[in-house]
C-alpha cells in the first residue's frame, strides 16, 4: 500500500481555481484602477465644445491632454465616481465631505507663454457655485502671459512687458468688410474658413477672418475695404474684469496689468484691492474686510500682501468670440489641469455621416 498517498500534505500550489465570475471581477477592478491612474497622473482626453479657439482648434476636436507636462495635480475631492462628469442629471458624482489641500507632483516643464492649456474655470470659484476646484468646468485657451508679466492690450494688439506679441498663425478676429454689392461666393468663404457673423447692409458685413486667410481674401476684386472691429480706447465695458469703472477697460483696450506671482508683495490700496482682492480672497482663501481706509486680512490690519501661488492669463485664439481672462481675470496655478498635445480625432457635426470625420486633423500635434 502506498502510504505516501494518505500522508500527502496540502501545498501552496493547491490553490482553488478562480471562477469565471471572479476572474471577470478582478479584471474589471484592475482596469478601473489602471485607467484611473493613467487618467489622473498621465493624460486624459478632452473634447472642444465651442469656437473660442478657432481656427487653431475646431468644435468637435478631441485632444490628448498631458498631466505630466506641468505635474499631475492630486485630487481635491478624492471620493468620486471615475470616468463621469461632476454632475449627471443634476446629481453629484463626487463627495465633498473630504477636501484635500492643493498639491502637484513635479512635471517636465512649467506653463509657458503660447502653450495651449486646459484648466478649471476660475469664475466658478464664486460661492454661488459651491464647487471644489477639480470638479469645476474644464476650459481650454492659450496662455498669453505668465506670472510676473505685465500685460496690455492696445487696439486689439497684445503687449507683454511692453513688447508686441505675435498672434497665433490661425488666430481669428472680427472685421467690417465692405463689398461692391455682389454676392459673396459661399464656397470661397468656406475654403478660407471665413465666418459671416452679421450683414449690416447691402454691402457691409461683420466677418471673422483667420490671420492666414486675410491677404488672399483682401485680394478679391469685389472686396473694397476690410477694417478691424476695435472697441474705442477709454470706453468702459462692465463685463470686463475687474468690472469696475475705475479701470475703463474693454475687449480690445486693456491694462496694463501685472500678473500675480508667488512671493510677489503688493501694497494694498483702492486700486490693488480692485485688481487683486478676488485672488487674495477666493483663490488664496483669506478673509478680507475694509474698514475706512484700512484693510484687514484674517482679522489683522494689513498694508501689503504676498501671493502664495503663480497666476496665468489665458485667451482664446478667436479673440472676439472667447470668454477668457478678459472677463474673469487670472487663472491660479491650482486650476491648471494639463497641456494639450495632440488632436486624435475631429468630428464635424454639421456634415452628413460620410463626411463627419475631418481626416486631415487626426493625430495632428498642437
Amino acid at each position: 500500500m502506498n502510504w505516501n498517498f494518505f500522508s500527502r500534505k496540502k501545498t501552496s500550489t493547491d490553490k482553488p481555481k478562480k471562477s469565471k465570475t471572479r476572474e471577470w471581477v478582478d479584471a474589471i477592478i484592475f482596469a478601473v484602477i489602471a485607467s484611473t491612474i493613467i487618467r489622473g497622473l498621465l493624460f486624459s482626453a478632452y473634447a472642444i465644445p465651442s469656437g473660442s479657439m478657432e481656427g487653431t482648434l475646431l468644435t468637435g476636436d478631441y485632444l490628448f491632454v498631458s498631466k505630466l507636462s506641468y505635474g499631475p495635480r492630486m485630487p481635491f475631492t478624492p471620493v468620486a465616481i471615475p470616468f463621469t462628469e461632476s454632475t449627471v442629471y443634476g446629481i453629484k458624482t463626487y463627495w465633498d465631505g473630504i477636501k484635500l489641500p492643493y498639491f502637484r507632483l513635479p512635471g517636465t516643464s512649467e506653463v509657458k507663454k503660447n502653450d495651449i492649456v486646459v484648466f478649471n474655470k476660475p469664475e466658478e470659484a464664486d460661492t454661488k457655485y459651491n464647487r471644489p476646484v477639480d470638479v469645476r468646468t474644464n476650459l481650454i485657451k492659450r496662455c498669453i502671459a505668465t506670472s510676473g508679466d505685465v500685460l496690455a492690450i492696445v487696439d486689439a494688439r497684445v503687449y507683454i512687458n511692453g513688447k508686441p506679441v505675435k498672434n497665433a498663425p490661425k488666430a481669428q478676429t472680427s472685421y467690417i468688410v465692405s463689398t461692391d454689392g455682389n454676392n459673396l461666393n459661399p464656397e470661397m468663404l468656406q475654403n478660407l474658413k471665413i465666418e459671416v457673423a452679421q450683414q449690416l447692409n447691402a454691402t457691409d458685413y461683420v466677418m471673422i477672418i483667420p490671420t492666414d486667410s486675410y491677404n488672399q481674401f483682401k485680394g478679391y476684386s469685389n472686396i473694397k475695404a476690410i477694417k478691424p472691429v476695435v472697441e474705442t480706447r477709454g470706453s468702459f465695458d462692465p463685463s470686463i474684469y475687474p468690472h469696475n469703472e475705475k479701470f475703463k477697460w474693454n475687449l480690445d483696450n486693456y491694462g496694463p496689468l501685472l500678473i500675480p506671482k508667488k512671493g510677489l508683495t503688493i501694497k494694498l490700496n483702492d486700486s490693488t484691492m480692485t485688481l487683486y482682492s478676488r485672488a487674495i480672497e477666493l483663490y488664496e482663501h483669506n478673509k478680507i474686510e475694509v474698514k475706512g481706509k484700512n484693510v484687514y486680512i484674517n482679522n489683522k490690519k494689513a498694508d501689503t500682501y504676498t501671493f502664495k501661488m503663480n497666476y496665468y492669463w489665458m485667451m482664446g485664439d478667436n479673440r472676439h468670440d472667447s470668454l477668457d481672462s478678459r472677463y474673469w481675470g487670472y487663472v491660479p496655478e491650482d486650476h491648471i489641469v494639463g497641456k494639450a498635445l495632440l488632436n486624435f480625432m475631429s468630428i464635424d457635426s454639421t456634415k452628413d455621416v460620410f463626411h463627419k470625420i475631418r481626416w486631415n486633423r487626426i493625430f495632428k500635434p498642437l
